[in-house]
């Protein structure tokens, strides 16, 4: 007995002795700095970010198929009614949260790259606006960062004015995906969903276009500054026909987030890239970013690289129903000239030389 009492000591105190190491070598180690800290956070905002855009229609598409198949299928057959329910509200201003706004994951977004607004003039509430947002990029960090999330401060640089952000109207046929855009304030970039924030749904709207769209994003590269821009001119119709000034935006540095394999015009991997955006609506790029654990390996993440989106002065435009071809061509050639000065005007302090120029396609 005393020996058995003997060995049940010692294991006691080798168990209490062990546990002091491990405790001291606990205490020794070197815990991870505040910078530390806020670097991960920032990193798994923007790989939250990432993984919504790229995912969540997606997936939740598929796990609704999959709840049909099982006893959870009333959780399918009840979505389903509620979408077509609520099939036109994107169309109709959507539903924006303003707390999904403020939501303090977006300040360590806009801190990763980092993200900056300026203003160079102001914005009236008694008017409406549409804000065209250059150039797209690859994921339209700067637009998104700047006109759905409270984090850069529009509100406060532009009192009264209730930003929105157009994207595929294909988005919002995405179960789940829909109900994220919409809380942000993002809607259907279709003229009925553009034409009720301009019209109906009083003054102090600035609805933000990226106006290059799709095809303009087969060009981003870093170091290329390309815009489509000389043929688009369907949001400068709308502008004339609801009298909602003309806003030029313009993102520096939102091209060099990305590496893209650029395949040259008259390729054939061209030509398959344009076919698909006519078809689908978006390009499919070839492109890459950093990692997840290091910025020397390769993944999907954006790297870290400033982004300063200035907002340029109002085009002032009247209210005409229905504008002649040569009113919009004037008006749209008023837009053109208003953003190259913004961009000539900045370009040197956001990253570019004297001698870089944008051009227009």
């Amino acid at each position: 007995m005393k020996t058995i009492i003997a060995a049940c000591s010692q294991n006691l105190s080798g168990s209490r002795a062990s546990v002091q190491t491990a405790l001291r070598t606990l205490l020794a180690a070197p815990w991870p700095s505040q910078r530390d800290v806020r670097s991960w956070l920032q990193l798994l905002s923007v790989l939250q970010w990432v993984l919504s855009f790229l995912l969540l229609g997606t997936v939740s598409l598929l796990l609704l198929i999959y709840l049909v198949f099982t006893r959870f299928w009333p959780i399918s057959a009840l979505y389903l009614a509620w979408i077509i329910f609520d099939w036109d509200t994107p169309e109709k201003g959507g539903r924006r949260l303003p707390c999904l706004r403020r939501w303090p994951v977006w300040r360590h977004f806009r801190d990763y790259f980092p993200v900056k607004l300026v203003k160079t003039h102001d914005l009236s509430p008694s008017h409406n606006y549409i804000i065209g947002s250059h150039p797209h990029g690859i994921l339209c960090v700067g637009a998104f960062c700047n006109f759905i999330t409270g984090s850069t401060g529009f509100g406060e640089m532009f009192p009264g004015i209730r930003p929105f952000l157009t994207t595929l109207a294909g988005n919002f046929r995405l179960p789940v995906f829909r109900e994220y855009l919409m809380s942000g304030g993002l809607c259907p970039v279709t003229r009925r969903a553009i034409g009720y924030l301009l019209s109906k749904n009083g003054t102090g709207n600035a609805v933000a276009i990226v106006i290059g769209g799709a095809a303009e994003s087969l060009s981003c590269r870093p170091g290329v500054t390309t815009l489509i821009l000389k043929n688009r001119k369907g949001f400068v119709r709308m502008a004339l026909q609801h009298g909602a000034y003309l806003v030029p935006s313009f993102s520096f540095g939102e091209n060099d987030l990305f590496r893209q394999v650029v395949f040259e015009e008259g390729s054939w991997m061209r030509s398959i890239q344009q076919r698909f955006q006519k078809m689908m609506g978006f390009a499919p790029c070839v492109f890459y970013g950093r990692g997840l654990t290091s910025v020397r390996s390769k993944g999907f993440l954006p790297y870290a690289r400033p982004i300063t989106t200035v907002v340029g002065e109002p085009v002032t435009v009247p209210k005409i129903e229905d504008p002649s071809c040569e009113t919009v061509d004037m008006y749209h050639e008023m837009y053109v000239r208003s953003l190259l000065k913004l961009f000539n005007e900045n370009k040197t302090k956001y990253g570019l030389s004297e001698t870089d120029e944008l051009h227009i396609l």
